[in-house]
């Protein structure tokens, strides 16, 4: 395989473990209307654009009987508004703190890099978000070639195919067939799907994991085991060509 450019998402994939700033502001905001959604129901549907995350939680049963309940009436494309406005806020004070590289990212950047093959990203952060993101990333180290958000893409995000096809286009790819897409979610192996791009999905420190660095190393290796063949039934339910523990293992399968 002739690989062009390798298009990562961010949190969960390359920064922030766990992908933890996207869950606490989305619990806190809904929280704001009185309803404790579960981590489980939050990482749901985690990489879609978040305008779209929050809709699709306040159409899960529960959060929508409990809407309902608490409000007396069913939600309106106004509530959905105001919930999202709500997690926005709290997500913008917290986003500086959760641009930390995982393990073996810039190591592997680096070797990709120098094989001659270009970064790309997607995510589904807003602009605005990733004027916080990816200044911070860079002091940490991580500067991919290039980002696009689903605001490039007329709000179009995951899983639509469009912000790959924006990567290809700035990256000057010839072809979908030298392109992989790398993520740590349902909605980025989608992605990648949609657009007809190899798919790779990471294990460790994903949404789909979730669980933190400390948390996850903390585990007798048996229960490490469990967990990684969980994120990686995920995965492989969902359609993804390729499936590894972490980023060290991305260059075995690409060079």
């Amino acid at each position: 395989m002739a690989i062009e450019a390798v298009i990562f998402d961010w949190a969960g994939t390359t920064v922030d473990y766990g992908c933890f700033a996207p869950v606490q502001a989305f619990i806190e905001a809904f929280k704001e209307f009185g309803i404790t959604p579960t981590e489980e129901e939050v990482r749901k549907p985690m990489g879609m654009l978040k305008h779209d995350h929050i809709e699709t939680m306040m159409n899960m049963e529960r959060i929508h009987n409990e809407w309902i309940r608490i409000h007396g009436k069913d939600f309106t494309a106004e509530d959905v508004d105001k919930v999202y406005e709500a997690s926005e806020a709290g997500i913008f004070k917290i986003l500086k703190d959760f641009a930390e590289p995982k393990p073996f990212v810039l190591e592997t950047i680096e070797k990709l890099r120098q094989a001659g093959i270009k970064i790309g990203s997607t995510t589904g952060y807003t602009d605005d978000m990733m004027a916080i993101v990816v200044p911070k990333a860079a002091e940490n180290g991580y500067t991919p070639d290039c980002w696009f958000s689903p605001n490039s893409v007329e709000n179009l995000g995951r899983p639509y195919p469009y912000m790959i096809f924006k990567n290809m286009e700035k990256l000057k790819v010839t072809s979908v067939k030298n392109v992989v897409k790398v993520g740590d979610t349902v909605s980025d192996i989608k992605e990648g799907l949609a657009a007809g791009v190899t798919t790779v999905g990471v294990i460790e420190g994903s949404s789909i994991m979730g669980l933190s660095k400390e948390t996850y190393e903390a585990l007798a290796p048996e229960e490490q085991e469990k967990e990684c063949r969980r994120v990686a039934q995920v995965y492989k339910e969902t359609g993804a060509d390729h499936i590894i523990r972490n980023m060290s293992e991305l260059t075995t399968i690409l060079l």
